[in-house]
């Protein structure tokens, strides 16, 4: 039986020295907020979100009929329609609407995953489905967390580390890379609770929990499990989603 194999880079300035660059998938992770926020926008609806990793493109994008999300330091950009909010998302009604998204991290990481084979969008919101997807179509695989500002986050290495052990307790994968057993010792090390371990330790987390009650609600959000079962993935430069309720 063939294995595919599972490579981790904790960082988007870390992609591009991994070892695994042939025939590959890339789950691009941003857990708060940009990933779980698409999730969330396709399960309210939306028929495809542009990422965007500059504010000054959204313009153009607004003449043709997009609404405009930008997220800048944890925080909705002046003149966006939207920010970078899940919850914000799922209390929309996005049914048929287009999105041209920039945010600090998240979508500078789904941009800098696009040359894979498939570029999915991954986080806790999903991990289900996105496992079952992943192990209906085995590839080898990368893992890009967006971390912040090209810094190691917490948040992104559990997720990393809980669909890693999903996928390796498979047998349809393995791993020889370290960054994968660092980040599936840090799950084990939660006993498979993200939420308290994140809300406590995280660098980000403490950020956005000086930015009101609806960052606060996007953390909790966050760190659920299967709360919107769509696997977004990028086609043509776009994200796309076949599970679209719409």
């Amino acid at each position: 039986m063939n294995v595919s194999q599972i490579e981790l880079s904790l960082t988007p300035a870390l992609y591009e020295w991994r070892s695994i660059k042939q025939h590959h998938t890339t789950v691009a992770v941003d857990v708060l907020r940009a990933t779980t926020a698409i999730c969330a926008a396709f399960t309210a609806g939306v028929e495809e979100i542009v990422p965007l990793d500059s504010l000054q493109a959204l313009e153009a994008y607004r003449q043709q009929g997009y609404l405009r999300a930008a997220e800048r330091g944890g925080k909705k950009v002046d003149g966006a329609e939207c920010g970078n909010s899940p919850t914000e998302y799922l209390a929309m009604d996005l049914r048929g609407q287009r999105i041209a998204y920039s945010t600090t991290n998240g979508t500078v990481c789904i941009m800098r995953g696009s040359d894979a084979d498939r570029t999915l969008v991954g986080c806790f919101a999903n991990i289900s489905a996105l496992t079952e997807q992943l192990l209906s179509q085995p590839q080898d695989l990368v893992i890009l967390c967006s971390g912040w500002k090209n810094d190691f986050s917490v948040e992104d290495t559990l997720f990393a580390g809980a669909l890693c052990q999903r996928l390796v307790s498979s047998g349809l994968y393995a791993s020889s890379n370290d960054a994968v057993h660092m980040a599936m010792a840090l799950w084990d090390l939660c006993h498979g609770d993200p939420h308290g371990f994140s809300l406590q330790h995280a660098s980000h987390a403490k950020r956005l929990n000086g930015f009101g009650e609806r960052a606060i609600r996007d953390m909790e959000f966050a760190f659920r499990q299967d709360t919107c079962p769509v696997v977004p993935h990028i086609y043509q430069g776009v994200l796309v989603c076949k599970d679209n309720p719409s």
